[in-house]
């Protein structure tokens, strides 16, 4: 071998080994002495590398066991670090690495109270000399063919909100494949995170550096909302209770230009989620909501939301007793951060942007409930609303398009309501199709109390409505459709009686247009009622009622063309009325029962008349009508109403003649004929009275009776066939204050009489006519009863035969009672009566079903023993005796019946009811089933007597003709 070869080999041998001793192992000791005296003169905690691992010849570097940080408590360390230069560095004018690994890195995040990011206090670097700006734009040209993160942890900790944030990643990898700032390059990644109380992460997609751009997917699972709801509970005080949400998404993002961000194939899971008020008071119950089908573009600022569904979701919300929201209130700022908040808000310069558009193509909602609450009324009002189904389609929340709505929920215990139709909220307008059925008008009540004293004991609201709104600014709205309120039921709370109430109220074409005009084509009533009462001091039940208003300082009427109002008719149905006056004595009631008819057309804007058609039945059986035209916006312009009453037995109006004439009524009929007309304020009236048969009976002292020959005026006033008729034209200016009809009628009434007083008459005597062997002067009743027995029916059979026989025969039933024998019994009726009474009221305030009548339920022992102290305390008004505390349950309650009972067996009125009714089912029994023709039965005042020696008490008849 040639000597020169020799030493180019031998030179080759020592460079080649001095480089690898170079660098295996100086370069990799130097290095690490130089990082760890780095490490040590800039890291303010304990700072260690393990050890340096060069490859000279394939250019790897490894760094092993970086820890920073105490021992045990390292906040930054990683197990190894492998970077593998490419030689082709030299000439491609990029740096490459063919690979870059990390193995076991470890990091924690932590922010201090104060806000302190531990990761910024690790190391104390020394100022830096400020750098020139470079010429160039383009960034350090690097190509890395692939790196890997593999067995990575993150531990994150927030101590600056009031609750700690804290969360951990146990396993974090992360690959990239073609990662460089090479314009037009673009890297392959995948990162999946997952930990033991945090969410799971998977990220796949495509990145690039130049210009930075990226696109791909990326899903969150198993998120707890918890573990960043601090940041949320220090904006608004609400508590998470549970709460787990799954997100994913496909994105594309680029920086080029801005920040331009689009998401599309959103999808969000959230189930369950559940939040509270501060004091633990339940705000929010879900039970699953599904968002899918998404997109979000952020250059468009649009969001498009494609399909949402929700279910069982439970709210509470209230209006606090100062008119404020609770809920308004947990969002309210304080009100030493609204100035500031108001600076952040419009900072200097800025300008309102393009709105953020929000589109909700397809949303349903099911299975909601909102409970509901209003404090301001003096008693508190509860809403239950739900379950709530709602579906939205096209919503787009610039407003500029209708949107359709369908919405069906319950309300209350039973009510239902349904809307469907099309909204659009800019403009502001609507058409919807409302359906309600069964809405408890109970709820009302607290809003009713400070303007009147009346009870809603019942009442429900349904109809079939559609709603057109055409803007809000001014108001144009239009309601058209029916509507109707089934079993309302009124209650005078001052005196504890039935004011007004009906079995259904039917509202048929109904057409308002807001502050234009109402239009029904009819009304119909069903079995409506009405309380009419005049109290002790002449006032009335309705007066009374009303709540005195304070007028309030400003109050200004404002003038406008009055809405026009069109009724095509109005009918009643099987209606009634009571009527009473308690400022006669004895008191004074009558009923109308059986009530029929129509009222015509009812318009303020026309001046033509309505016509009136009602009949119905005094007591029973009396017919009454009224009939005629009126305009009852304007009554004293028109007005043409003939009203007559037939065949009214005038024991009735006892309590009236007893005041006003003296005497009391024991028999007779009365006819009226009314007939009232009214043209331009001047009245022409006829008032005809015909009066059959009339007796009067005892003497009543009173001041009010009129200083005349009573008894005699009758008498002469009676023609050959016992009647008295009378009429009583009536003229006047209605117009004129000092003109009243009253005074004149009774003027006239008492010249009448003088002038009867001074003339002859002649009084006819009726004749008595008997049965047979059997006694049809009186009939039997058992004690307590009004039922007719098999003996008394068969003496009526043959009472009626003989009247019809004999038709010019009268018959006078003379009601009797006895209170040896009927008190004892009409007192246990009574109590049980008032069982029922009081235990239907407790039903209808608990909104429990109750049938139509009182009469109907059936009271148990046990809530006959609850009810039975409030009875005692009504009944007697006073307190049970202290000593009867003493006594045990059953022995108190006994005396406590007993108590009751013998107050009520010694009432008159209920003595005096028992024997109407008797006398009422003799006359009931002789129409009905002796077919004999009402007008020849006649019901004289009643009677208290003495029962007999068997305990049956005897009802007296007799006999009269014309």
């Amino acid at each position: 071998m040639p000597k020169g070869l020799k030493r180019a080999l031998s030179a080759l041998l020592i460079t080649v080994f001095l480089y690898s001793l170079i660098g295996f192992l100086i370069v990799p000791g130097i290095a690490l002495r130089v990082v760890n005296q780095q490490l040590a003169n800039y890291a303010s905690v304990p700072a260690t590398l393990a050890r340096v691992q060069l490859n000279p010849f394939s250019l790897e570097l490894s760094l092993w066991g970086l820890r920073i940080g105490d021992s045990g408590e390292e906040q930054l360390s990683f197990r190894r670090l492998y970077a593998n230069l490419q030689s082709d560095s030299l000439w491609t004018g990029a740096l490459h690495l063919s690979e870059v690994q990390l193995d076991g890195a470890r990091i924690e995040v932590l922010f201090a109270k104060d806000g302190t990011l531990n990761l910024t206090q690790l190391f104390k670097l020394p100022a830096s000399e400020p750098q020139p700006e470079s010429a160039s734009g383009e960034p350090f040209p690097l190509r890395i063919d692939g790196i890997r993160l593999h067995e990575n942890a993150l531990r994150f900790q927030d101590l600056r909100p009031s609750e700690p944030v804290e969360f951990a990643y146990d396993k974090l990898d992360l690959e990239l494949h073609n990662l460089s700032t090479l314009a037009g390059d673009n890297a392959q990644m995948t990162l999946a995170a997952s930990g033991p109380n945090g969410a799971q992460i998977d990220w796949r997609g495509q990145i690039s550096l130049t210009p930075i751009t990226s696109s791909g997917s990326l899903s969150v699972s198993d998120g707890h909302l918890r573990t960043f709801w601090p940041y949320v509970r220090d904006a608004v005080p609400l508590v998470l209770k549970d709460g787990q949400v799954d997100v994913s998404a496909d994105y594309h993002l680029d920086l080029s230009d801005g920040t331009a961000l689009q998401l599309s194939k959103l999808k969000l899971q959230l189930a369950p989620f559940a939040i509270d008020d501060p004091a633990g008071k339940p705000l929010v119950r879900l039970q699953r909501l599904d968002v899918d089908d998404s997109t979000l573009d952020l250059a468009k600022q649009q969001v498009v939301i494609g399909q949402v569904r929700s279910q069982g979701l439970e709210a509470w919300a209230a209006r606090e007793a100062d008119g404020q929201l609770d809920w308004q209130k947990l969002f309210a700022k304080p009100a030493s951060a609204q100035p500031a908040a108001a600076e952040q808000a419009e900072p200097e310069g800025s300008d309102e942007g393009k709105p953020w558009q929000v589109l909700l193509q397809d949303v349903q909602l099911r299975d909601y409930k909102a409970h509901l609450a209003d404090r301001v009324p003096e008693q508190d009002v509860a809403v239950e609303v739900g379950p709530l189904n709602l579906d939205l389609k096209n919503f787009d929340s610039l407003g500029d398009k209708p949107f359709d709505l369908r919405l069906d929920t319950g309300l209350g215990k039973q009510g239902k309501l349904q809307a469907s139709g099309d909204v659009q909220l800019s403009p502001t307008s609507a058409r919807l199709k409302v359906t309600t059925e069964d809405i408890d008008l109970r709820l009302a009540q607290a809003y009713l109390s400070p303007f009147i004293r009346l009870e809603l004991r019942s009442g429900m609201l349904g109809s079939d409505l559609d709603v057109q709104l055409k803007s809000t600014e001014p108001l144009a709205l239009s309601v058209t459709g029916n509507a109707r309120i089934d079993q309302l039921h009124t209650l005078d709370t001052l005196r504890e009686r039935d004011f007004v109430r009906w079995k259904q109220v039917r509202v048929n074409g109904l057409d308002y247009r807001h502050g234009e005009s109402l239009a029904i084509e009819r009304v119909e009533l069903d079995q409506p009622y009405a309380r009419f009462v005049i109290n002790e001091n002449l006032s009335t039940n309705v007066s009374e009622l009303i709540v005195p208003q304070p007028a309030a300082a400003g109050d200004k009427v404002e003038g406008g063309k009055p809405l026009a109002i069109h009724i095509g008719g109005v009918a009643i149905n099987d209606g009634s009325a009571n009527f009473a006056d308690f400022s006669l004595t004895p008191s004074f009631a009558t009923a109308i029962q059986q009530m029929n008819g129509r009222i015509g057309v009812l318009d303020n804007q026309k001046p033509q008349a309505a016509s009136v058609d009602i009949k119905g039945k005094v007591d029973r059986y009396a017919p009454m009508s009224i009939k005629g035209k009126l305009t009852p916006f304007d009554p004293l312009n028109s007005l043409d109403i003939a009203t007559s009453f037939k065949n009214v037995e005038l024991t009735t109006i006892t309590p009236y003649s007893g005041k006003f004439a003296g005497y009391r009524i024991r028999k007779g009929r009365l006819n009226l004929d009314l007939h009232y007309r009214i043209e331009q304020g001047q009245l022409n009236a006829e008032n005809k009275v015909l009066v059959e048969n009339l007796q009067l009976g005892e003497k009543v002292d009173s001041p009010d009776a009129v200083d005349l020959p009573i008894r005699l005026a009758v008498a002469l006033l009676k023609d050959t066939q016992g009647r008295i008729a009378i009429e009583l034209p009536v003229q006047g200016d209605l117009n004129n204050p000092q003109f009243s009809v009253m005074p004149i009628v009774w003027q006239t009434l008492r010249n009448l009489v003088l002038r009867a007083a001074q003339a002859p008459f002649k009084f006819v005597a009726g004749l008595v006519s008997g049965g047979g062997d059997t006694d049809l002067s009186t009939v039997p009743f058992d004690a307590g009863s009004a039922d007719l027995d098999a003996d008394a029916r068969q003496a009526l059979d043959t009472l009626a035969k003989a009247l019809q026989e004999r038709p010019a025969l009268r018959l006078e039933v003379e009601g009797q009672s006895a209170a040896k024998a009927d008190g004892p019994l009409l007192a246990e009726q009574r109590l049980q009566r008032e069982f029922q009474d009081t235990w239907y009221k407790v039903l209808q305030r608990r909104g429990d079903k109750v049938p139509a009548s009182a009469d109907e339920l059936e009271v148990g022992e046990d809530e006959q023993a609850a009810l039975l102290e409030g009875i005692y305390r009504t009944r007697l008004k006073q307190q049970p005796p202290a000593e009867w505390a003493e006594l045990d349950a059953q022995q108190r309650t006994q005396n406590m019946r007993q108590a009751v009972l013998d107050s009520w067996a010694q009432s008159k009125l209920l003595l005096r009811q028992l024997a109407q009714q008797r006398a009422a089912a003799i006359k009931a029994y002789l129409v009905e089933q002796g077919k004999l023709d009402d007008e020849r039965v006649y019901l004289i005042d009643v009677n208290l007597g003495e029962p007999e020696s068997n305990g049956r008490v005897l009802t007296p008849l007799h006999l009269d003709s014309e």
